[in-house]
């Protein structure tokens, strides 16, 4: 017999918002079922009937701001809640906007509430950091079976073997779980390039000390279809409407 789900799990799993953002919609009374209004938390339907959000939740998703940071060395890309390190965020402000003249019509004076990094990138490591106030695209990046690609060029220093660059690309594992099938390839004759579709912690520099390398250097260049491009470290850019990841 089929079973009723809450309404907020089968937005998120439609891809429509996050739970968090399915449940303040509910609340708005900006979520329907077969075309009736639902503003109970906790509501619950089946699959097959139709779910959707109306114009008002759709016009708070499209004022919702997603920007790329070229994160430096010495930033975490999490809060710290012992306060040792600063976060990425805290470079959000519009003294480190990068401007072009394709956003010559953005504010770079925005409110910054709910913005959160969408993936990690660990304290010594650089490059293209996404930070998010729409559930959405946080899903995208960083769901469980996330589509997107992350590519990293990474220095490194030592020796690696045929077999061994195989085994980079898949054949390694990592607290017990085989890792997802990675292309990696030399990008000259002291870095290779990454693409993943998983994010375990530090994964990249564990791998490589798998096969016996030491990591010099890593940086995330590309996220799915948006490359870091020329932005310079530490500065930040908004993700343009016509962008997609």
């Amino acid at each position: 017999m089929e079973e009723k789900i809450r309404v907020s799990k089968l937005l998120s799993e439609l891809g429509l918002c996050s739970r968090r953002e399915a449940d303040s919609y509910i609340e708005q009374g900006l979520v329907t079922i077969d075309g009736e209004v639902v503003n109970e938390l906790g509501s619950r339907a089946f699959r097959h009937q139709k779910i959707e959000l109306q114009s008002g939740a759709k016009a708070q998703q499209a004022s919702r701001i997603t920007v790329i940071l070229n994160k430096p060395v010495g930033f975490i890309s999490h809060y710290d809640d012992e306060q040792e390190y600063q976060p990425a965020a805290s470079l959000i402000t519009p003294e480190n906007y990068f401007a072009s003249q394709l956003d010559k019509a953005r504010n770079p004076r925005f409110n910054t509430r709910g913005l959160a990094p969408a993936g990690r990138l660990d304290i010594d490591s650089t490059g293209m950091l996404v930070l998010t106030q729409d559930g959405r695209i946080a899903k995208l990046l960083i769901g469980e079976n996330s589509p997107i690609e992350k590519e990293y060029l990474v220095r490194v220093e030592g020796a690696l073997s045929f077999e061994d660059l195989d085994r980079l690309k898949h054949g390694l594992e990592l607290d017990g779980v085989v890792l997802k099938p990675a292309q990696v390839s030399w990008q000259n004759e002291d870095q290779l390039r990454f693409v993943l579709r998983e994010g375990r912690k530090r994964q990249i520099r564990r791998m490589c000390e798998l096969v016996g390398l030491r990591v010099l250097g890593l940086k995330r260049v590309r996220m799915g279809r948006i490359s870091l491009g020329a932005l310079p470290p530490g500065k930040w850019r908004f993700v343009r409407p016509e962008e997609q990841f």
